[in-house]
């Protein structure tokens, strides 16, 4: 089977790096390049969900040709889950669009202050900071949102984690879908941390990298009222979809649709 440049080159730093390790020499990651004309799109999920959010978003994406990298943010923080993802983007070259859903804005507002090749950035039913805001914060500018009511606070040794109550989820989350469809979600959901939904950010996104945004006008976890507060204040591009809170999920084509126009712009 022959592998292609980007995972041969990640076979050679993961062969490099054990090297490393047994003979005790000093490795560094090799970038893995990309060879596209495209920007590399990146999809950042939110809580109490995981990367498949976007499995209706990447394969249209990657049939229009698009590179499509989804990370796992850890969901304990937002500067580690931050940090994390700007890890990992600094290991791909060119340019790169930055989309996130849900608290995944927070995080891709933080990379965009760092990572100098952001050329744009898409907010799907997301949070938009500014310093000193958090997810609690955001969430609570406007009435509206049942996060709150359906979170279920498990402890752990060393912290204490928020789920949706699978009751709720699909009131909170996904009201578009079936109720098996939004029952299997809430089976599976990631939980965040619950100082993460605290945690203030500590940079805003850059005013001069454009901003496209989503507003899920049926939204019960971030209510459409804040998005569009936020929408305002980055001076976005916004279109509104009749949507629950799962935008990229129920509503594919639209969110890949506006990602395909932050893409292509100059």
């Amino acid at each position: 089977m022959k592998l292609s440049r980007a995972v041969a080159a990640v076979v050679t730093a993961v062969s490099l790096a054990v090297l490393g390790a047994t003979t005790g020499a000093a490795t560094t990651a090799t970038p893995v390049v990309t060879h596209s004309a495209k920007p590399t799109i990146v999809l950042v999920h939110g809580a109490s969900e995981d990367g498949s959010t976007w499995n209706g978003v990447t394969a249209r994406l990657q049939k229009a040709g698009y590179t499509v990298v989804v990370p796992a943010p850890p969901l304990r923080g937002v500067a580690s889950d931050s940090a994390y993802v700007a890890s990992l983007l600094k290991t791909i070259t060119g340019p790169k669009v930055l989309v996130g859903h849900s608290y995944g804005g927070m995080i891709i507002s933080e990379v965009a202050a760092e990572l100098p090749d952001v050329t744009a950035l898409v907010y799907a039913a997301a949070l938009i900071p500014q310093p000193g805001e958090s997810l609690q914060s955001l969430v609570s500018l406007y009435p509206g949102s049942l996060f709150g009511a359906a979170a279920r606070t498990v402890d752990y040794p060393g912290g204490t984690d928020v789920y949706v109550d699978p009751g709720q989820f699909r009131d909170v989350f996904a009201d578009d879908r079936s109720p098996s469809d939004a029952a299997l979600t809430a089976a599976a959901q990631r939980p965040i941390a619950a100082s993460a939904t605290t945690e203030a950010a500590t940079r805003a996104a850059p005013a001069g990298i454009p901003k496209y945004v989503l507003v899920a006008t049926e939204d019960h976890a971030i209510p459409p009222a804040a998005e569009r507060f936020m929408a305002r204040r980055a001076n976005a591009w916004t279109v509104e979809v009749r949507s629950s809170h799962d935008l990229p999920t129920s509503h594919p084509d639209a969110v890949a649709g506006v990602i395909e126009k932050a893409a292509a712009r100059p």
